[in-house]
């Protein structure tokens, strides 16, 4: 990652990247509480499904990932890769706020693990693009991307226990 020169503006740049992404996470969230609530005193779950409290916690950690690799990607140097990379960002952030809808506030599951594959494929090439303009960037989404598959068996799991 070049330096931006004045620290202040690479400490804001980001709190401001790692904030969005975590304002994205909260707001879908708080949007589908409803449903999450409804999931949980209604759905069957599947075998390793982790207590409620673990998925609040694992994804303000995914979420800051995200925006620290956001943020070194965005005080990189301008190329195309680096363009792409944060526009995949963008993108896999809409995923992945559609996906909560599909699966908490409609419960169709066959279709969230759908958005899932998609959000899957975007994360990946979003770290691709990532690690070419900054190694630790790319890097730094290894864990979403391990969760994002748990979290595939668990959609899918829930499909076929819920069906």
């Amino acid at each position: 990652m070049k330096s931006c020169g004045d620290k202040n503006l690479v400490k804001r740049i980001y709190f401001y990247w790692v904030i969005f992404a975590e304002i994205v996470g909260g707001l879908s969230g708080f949007l589908t509480r409803e449903g999450m609530k409804i999931y949980a005193d209604s759905a069957v779950k599947p075998f390793l499904s982790p207590p409620a409290i673990v998925f609040p916690v694992a994804w303000t950690i995914l979420y800051a990932l995200m925006g620290i690799g956001a943020a070194r990607v965005y005080a990189s140097p301008k190329s195309p890769d680096r363009t792409k990379g944060l526009l995949m960002f963008v993108l896999q952030l809409g995923i992945n706020f559609a996906w909560c809808f599909v699966f908490f506030m409609f419960r169709k599951y066959l279709a969230a693990f759908v958005v899932l594959v998609a959000l899957l494929i975007s994360v990946g090439y979003m770290a691709i693009l990532f690690r070419k303009v900054d190694k630790l960037s790319g890097y730094l989404q290894v864990p979403y991307i391990f969760w994002l598959i748990f979290a595939g068996y668990l959609n899918l799991a829930v499909w076929y226990l819920n069906a």
